[in-house]
């Protein structure tokens, strides 16, 4: 027996002093003889109760709305805030700013107690820096290089002041982010940071969940403060520097990556040549015409670069650390024959499964019938996580800050307006940054990529905040799907922005659903070799 029953009842409604329900009932029998009721008279009268009901103004209409699931508060938001807020004043445009303002800057109206970067706690000796180089007529590009290492120095690692950033986040941009709100108290973010700092032997200060579990390993290795130590005393040469546990240098090494691939280097590396009036491949030289007069500043500021090569990294040097750290390889003569140690042969199959877990999360959370599972998201989180440990060693100290400060002032030197002069470019791109159309008119003079320099460089922005969330989150620690959630939902412009870019450099797209098992595997192909295939395929057109 099947039974299908339509009811229509509406509790205390008064029809001529008495209540009333109205139920209309459909019977359906399969035992014997199929019995087929009326069912256009069943309807029918059923509508007649309505709109007999309707008519008397008795049945209110009520609206229905579906509402999202509440998000719960976890106290790891406030790393992904200051990472965001870190690698924010780490940009070109901070970078441009600093160095406009102190390469000549007025020192009668200068602040005696502020520092470098024109902010507090910043050591003001640093503006006069001990860098030197040993050659003549290089003082412009020592200062500028000089500067650049200031910039980096006050703006992440040990001595930013933390309790100063945290005051700078802005409490509704950031509840806008994880979707609630959060108080406006300036001091709210700091009590959430402090709580979510744990303390390691016994010692008040705090450290980053991950690093606390680094520093528990590590229990015959004394913490320290340097300034604690009288100068001279060797006892501050060894042991660990206690704010490093909770202040690392939050710069990732996929950030100087992609800019490689966007030919920046390279760009600069062909100007300095025909600086130095050496003749570029082919029979007709493409910057012939690059003639830069003695007379302006760029022309010594080119100088110094030059003169200064042999102090910057190569790029056998990166690229070692690039497969290394990532297992991203890099194409060209110079690096032929690379032989890396201990490569991470499986971050790039790790990164892009969870980026298309996130965006099969991102499609579950905006359907409001349905309760997005964060456990595949931090399941991927924690597979992508131990890779990176993995190659937290060696020159992952120091690799990605030299890389650093090498590639801004490349780009500082790109964006002065001297080499809009001599390279020329598209004036009405609006480009976001001011040495992005030198590099995209350097790739049209000599034949490179197509593709433009602004989709590397939001791979490179993005990619590096995404990265080091991943990096420094305490996440082999934790099982509650919540934090993945939301932080999946914290970064989701940063991780839709990096698979729009990443299809834009490679045409893989990540967020596709892909069952064929030949397609599939072209996402864990290297990146490298994707651009390299466009390459051709844009040659032979």
């Amino acid at each position: 027996m099947a039974t299908v029953t339509v009811t229509l009842s509406e509790n205390y409604k008064k029809r001529e002093g008495r209540s009333s329900i109205s139920t209309a009932s459909l019977t359906l029998s399969f035992e014997g003889k199929v019995c087929e009721p009326d069912v256009k008279n069943v309807v029918r009268e059923t509508l007649g109760e309505i709109n007999s009901f309707s008519a008397m103004g008795q049945m209110p209409v009520l609206s229905v709305a579906l509402q999202r699931t509440q998000h719960l508060f976890t106290f790891d938001l406030i790393l992904w805030m200051i990472i965001r807020k870190t690698t924010n004043w780490l940009s070109f445009g901070e970078y441009s700013k600093f160095i406009d303002e102190h390469f000549c800057p007025d020192e009668q109206n200068a602040d005696p107690t502020m520092g470098a970067a024109g902010e507090p706690g910043t050591p003001r000796n640093l503006t006069r820096s001990k860098l030197r180089l040993p050659f003549p007529g290089v003082d412009a590009y020592r200062k500028l290089k000089a500067l650049t290492d200031t910039f980096m120095l006050a703006r992440t690692g040990v001595l930013v002041d933390f309790d100063r950033l945290l005051r700078k986040l802005d409490p509704s941009e950031e509840g806008a982010r994880i979707g609630q709100p959060l108080p406006s108290d300036s001091d709210f973010l700091i009590k959430v940071w402090n709580r979510y700092l744990e303390n390691v032997n016994g010692s008040s200060d705090g450290a980053l969940p991950y690093l606390a579990i680094i520093r528990n390993k590590l229990p015959d290795v004394p913490l320290i403060n340097p300034q604690d130590f009288p100068p001279g005393d060797i006892t501050a040469c060894f042991g660990i520097i206690q704010k490093k546990l909770s202040q690392p240098t939050f710069l990732e090494l996929i950030w100087s990556y992609w800019h490689e691939e966007g030919m920046q280097i390279q760009a600069m590396n062909y100007i300095s040549q025909r600086f130095q009036n050496v003749r570029g491949p082919g029979d007709r030289d493409p910057l012939a015409t690059l003639e830069i007069d003695a007379l302006r500043p760029l022309n010594n500021l080119l100088w110094g670069y030059i003169q200064d090569e042999q102090h910057r990294l190569s790029v056998v040097r990166r690229a070692n650390e690039y497969e290394h750290e990532y297992g991203f390889t890099l194409h060209g003569k110079a690096v032929t024959g690379l032989r890396t140690v201990d490569r991470r042969s499986k971050f790039l199959e790790s990164f892009h499964n969870l980026l298309h877990k996130c965006v099969q999360f991102f499609r579950q959370d905006d359907d409001t019938t349905v309760v997005s599972d964060g456990f595949p998201v931090l399941n991927a989180i924690k597979e992508t996580h131990y890779l990176l440990a993995q190659g937290a060693h060696n020159q992952f100290g120091d690799m990605p800050s030299t890389a650093r400060q090498e590639m801004l002032m490349q780009q500082w030197l790109l964006s002065r307006p001297e080499m809009r002069e001599f390279l020329g470019g598209r004036v009405m791109v609006p480009y976001p940054e001011p040495w992005m159309d030198r590099v995209d008119a350097m790739k049209s003079l000599l034949g490179w990529t197509d593709v433009s320099v602004v989709h590397f460089h939001d791979l490179a922005v993005f990619g590096e905040q995404v990265l080091l969330s991943l990096r420094y989150g305490g996440w082999s620690a934790t099982n509650d799907p919540n934090q993945a959630a939301n932080w999946a939902r914290y970064w989701r412009a940063e991780i839709q922005g990096y698979v729009h870019a990443y299809r834009a450099v490679t045409g893989v797209d990540l967020s596709a659903d892909i069952t064929d098992q030949k397609a599939l595997a072209e996402r864990y192909v290297a990146p490298s070799v994707h651009l390299r295939n466009r390459l051709a395929l844009q040659q032979r057109q």
